[in-house]
Order: structure tokens, then sequence, then C-alpha cells
């Protein structure tokens, strides 16, 4: 006959199972709800058509790059380079434009550049062998001196319309950032789980040695991640510089924190496995709506750099905890 005491613990222990699991799946939605009453509560203005527009345009920028950083993180690595490379998208497609060439090859040459630097970091980590932190942080000085070199240190203006439509227009009423997020989201979904390249991407930070055994060309995915968040850091220059109206050389500094904040608060695991793109959409909501409620609570930038760190730390704490209870 059960023990009686024994079917109460168990019962217990069931519920808090499934309290955990549900707390895994939809607490970062629970968080985006809680903050999103609480500021309506604080500030009424907070949930007007114009304010959440405003977050979601926002986050725009945030976004696309924390979803070249999401591949990058799943493989285990980091990228610290997004915000200078966004710097030098920026100075050349505005120096480019500045001179009279043409949307098509200021465009172009820029996105080509941002390429340049990713496939850099890739294969100074797949090829040779640099640790991600070490290789990164290294391209984010050449590529923030290459900006400031290829700029002379001074901003470019830009005119052109089709260009500036890019970050200040809208389609159908909605900003075209916000277009361009859901573009990226949508194919980042569908690589990350209904390729073979997305799956090797988990199985290469999951365990890279059984992932070479079992026939995944490691080195390729490494380099090709770092590709799509360099890929994905030039979108990010050029509609961050079309709605500045300017390539700045000194544009994206700090970004990079934002992007890895957003993923860390995603769940993607620090040193790679697991994560799923969803986890950082709502990642970097959060973090919108955070700096939008600072801000609206006239709250200084600076000490919204100190909230963004510490959201960092809490992050992994708690997935290095996570990882403590599943082993």
């Amino acid at each position: 006959m059960q023990n009686p005491l024994a079917a109460v613990f168990n019962i217990q222990n069931l519920n808090v199972n499934k309290i955990r699991n549900m707390l895994q799946k939809f607490g970062l939605l629970f968080v985006i709800i809680v903050l999103a009453l609480i500021m309506s509560i604080i500030k009424p203005v907070f949930m007007t058509s114009g304010n959440i527009v405003n977050v979601l345009r926002q986050v725009s920028m945030n976004g696309i790059l924390a979803v070249g950083i999401t591949f990058v993180i799943l493989t285990g690595g980091i990228d610290l380079s997004v915000g200078a490379i966004v710097a030098v998208t920026s100075v050349i497609s505005g120096r480019l434009l500045e001179e009279g060439h043409s949307f098509g090859m200021a465009l172009s040459l820029g996105m080509a550049a941002a390429l340049a630097f990713g496939l850099f970091n890739g294969v100074l980590i797949a090829l040779g062998g640099l640790p991600p932190f070490i290789a990164t942080l290294s391209t984010m000085a050449i590529a923030r001196g290459t900006a400031l070199v290829y700029s002379d240190g001074r901003p470019y203006l830009i005119l052109h319309g089709s260009y500036l439509a890019i970050g200040k227009g809208s389609t159908l009423g909605v900003p075209n950032p916000i277009w361009i997020l859901l573009v990226v989201c949508i194919l980042a979904y569908i690589i990350l789980n209904f390729t073979v390249f997305g799956r090797h991407i988990y199985a290469f930070g999951g365990n890279r040695q059984a992932a070479k055994l079992a026939g995944v060309r490691v080195k390729l995915v490494e380099i090709v991640v770092y590709a799509i968040s360099g890929i994905l850091s030039g979108v990010t220059a050029v509609i961050l510089s079309a709605r500045i109206s300017s390539g700045q050389p000194i544009s994206g500094q700090g970004y990079e924190l934002d992007a890895i904040a957003a993923v860390a608060i995603g769940g993607t695991s620090m040193v790679g496995g697991s994560g799923t793109l969803g986890g950082t959409i709502l990642g970097f909501i959060i973090i919108g709506i955070m700096i939008n409620s600072l801000t609206l609570l006239n709250v200084s930038s600076f000490y919204q750099q100190i909230v963004k760190g510490f959201i960092i730390i809490v992050a992994v704490m708690l997935d290095m905890q996570a990882k403590r209870r599943s082993s």
C-alpha cells in the first residue's frame, strides 16, 4: 500500500515541475504583460498606438542584430564586433551617396563590407583557431578604426530619398524597419527550424566533436554563422543611417551589449546548443519596453546601461542554474 505522505510529496513535486515548465515556456511573455500593465497605469501614454509603434521601430535594429547574435551564440561563440560593423557600413554607404554614386552601389558596397568583416571573424575563429571573444574583439577594433580612417572622423550627410525611405518610410501604415525585422525573423526561423544547416548549428553548439564525427562540416558552419551576423549588422547599419540621415563613424557603439542581452534574456544558452529564435524575439521586446519605460519615466540613459548589465548577469546565472539542475 502506497504511503499517503509519499503520494502528497509526489503530487507537490509534480505541481512544482508543472509550474517550472510553464515559467520556462511562458515566463518572458508574462514579464512583457506585467511590464505593459504597470507602465499603462503609471504612464497611460505607454499603451497608445503611437508609442507602441515607436517601441517596435526602436527594437527593430536591436532585434535584427540579436537574430544574428543568436546564430553565433547557438554555436557557443560570441560576436563583439557587430556595433563596429554597423559604423563601417554606415560611413561607406554615406560617403558613396554624398559623392553622388547610385543607391544600388552605396547599398551593395556597404553590405559587402559588412559581409567581409563577418567572414573575417569566421575565418579567424574556424581556420585560425582564435577564441571567439578575442577574434571579434580584435575585429571590433579594426572595424571601428576602419570607419574612422575611411571617413576621416566626420559624418556623411545622406539626402537620397530611396535610401532614407528604408529607415523613415512606411508601407501599409507600418514603418519599414518593422517590416525588415519581420522578414529577418521569418527567414531566421525557417533556417533554424526547417533546414539541415539549422540542425547543424544546434549539433555544433551541443557537441562539436560529436557533430564532426556525424559528418557536420563544423568549420563551414562556424564561418557561415559569423557571416550571417555580419550581414545583419549591415542591414542594421542601413536602417540606422537612413533614420538619422547620415553615416556616422561612431554609430553602433554599445549595440553589441543590447543584442547579447536580448539573446541571453531569451534563454539561449551562452555555451551553445540550446535556445530558440522566439526567445530572442521576446528578449529584445523586453529590452525595448524597458528602455521606452525608463525614457518615459525620465530615467537617465546612464542608468539604463547599468540596468542592461545587470540583466545580462541575471540571465546568464539563471541559465547556469538550469544547466546544473539538468545535469
